[in-house]
């Protein structure tokens, strides 16, 4: 079963912005070490609104590579053209990747039956495990929890990432369909709290930064210790909120560029992180024993 911290890996990218696959595979390399328990591949901290088709398959095939079994893979596919998911989804089965992760269709704003149809589609088109992800904040688009619960009834559905940060939604999720997918948070600032009702891990932009002590963290509530997962937590609550000062994954790419993990790249139209937030972001940095 796919759970604990699940990092929602950056695409490190050259100054001119081609990808820099060195750096990737050194990336996935310190996850697999620090204990991050899967990695999701161009998601969209991995700026999979800015990847070409052919790049978007590449990133999923070198990090399925790369990993070689260590931990699951899990394809970020989404799209909102439903033919352009199910073309990713089947690259990433081919890729073996071991679940895909599918963002609801955002800009075009379908009804709560397009979002089902939508998804039901990719579902039988393509046999490779499937998570749902709801995060109407980037995608002005929110799939209820009816909604997720009628897809909960197929086979390769098996998960979904709720990025809300509203507890009694998630808390709705888990009442429907807890028994039947694995529900993550996608929001490191209330992930503590949504596993507290029941969610089984968090796809984490913090992980990036703070590997090993979001594993730690994740592995304490899955226990049921939240007084010491409450206590790793502690010195990472300034970042889970300053990497969100800028629009992600401006934040996070600068933080590992300061942590000489990655360089400057970014793709238009993501701009350099401002400087007038360096100070900020740099402090919980600190704080969080990374610089």
């Amino acid at each position: 079963m796919i759970a604990g911290s699940i990092v929602a890996l950056v695409t490190p990218m050259h100054s001119d912005d081609s990808i820099d696959w060195d750096r990737l595979d050194e990336l996935v390399g310190m996850h697999i070490d620090s204990g991050t328990n899967a990695i999701v591949a161009v998601g969209t901290t991995g700026e999979s609104a800015t990847l070409d088709v052919s790049e978007h398959c590449a990133v999923i095939k070198r990090v399925v590579a790369r990993v070689n079994g260590a931990i699951p893979v899990i394809a970020g596919t989404g799209a909102n053209s439903t033919r352009e998911a199910i073309e990713l989804t089947t690259a990433a089965k081919s890729a073996k990747a071991d679940a895909c992760l599918l963002v609801t269709p955002y800009y075009n704003k379908p009804s709560q039956e397009g979002l089902f149809l939508h998804h039901k589609a990719i579902a039988e088109a393509v046999a490779i495990p499937q998570i749902l992800y709801n995060v109407p904040g980037r995608t002005a688009c929110d799939m209820l929890p009816e909604t997720v619960a009628r897809l909960a009834e197929l086979d390769n559905i098996i998960g979904i990432k709720e990025a809300t940060g509203d507890m009694e939604r998630g808390r709705r999720v888990l009442e429907l369909v807890g028994d039947k997918l694995v529900v993550l948070s996608g929001d490191d600032e209330t992930f503590l709290d949504f596993m507290a009702l029941g969610a089984q891990g968090n796809i984490s932009v913090t992980a990036n930064v703070a590997p090993k002590q979001m594993a730690e963290v994740c592995q304490a509530a899955l226990r049921g210790d939240y007084d010491t997962a409450n206590k790793l937590n502690e010195p990472l609550l300034g970042l889970h909120s300053r990497l969100f000062l800028e629009a992600n994954p401006i934040p996070v790419k600068w933080a590992l560029t300061a942590m000489g993990l990655i360089g400057e790249g970014i793709r238009l139209p993501l701009t350099p992180f401002e400087e007038q937030y360096h100070a900020s972001l740099r402090e919980v940095m600190r704080k969080a024993g990374l610089l």
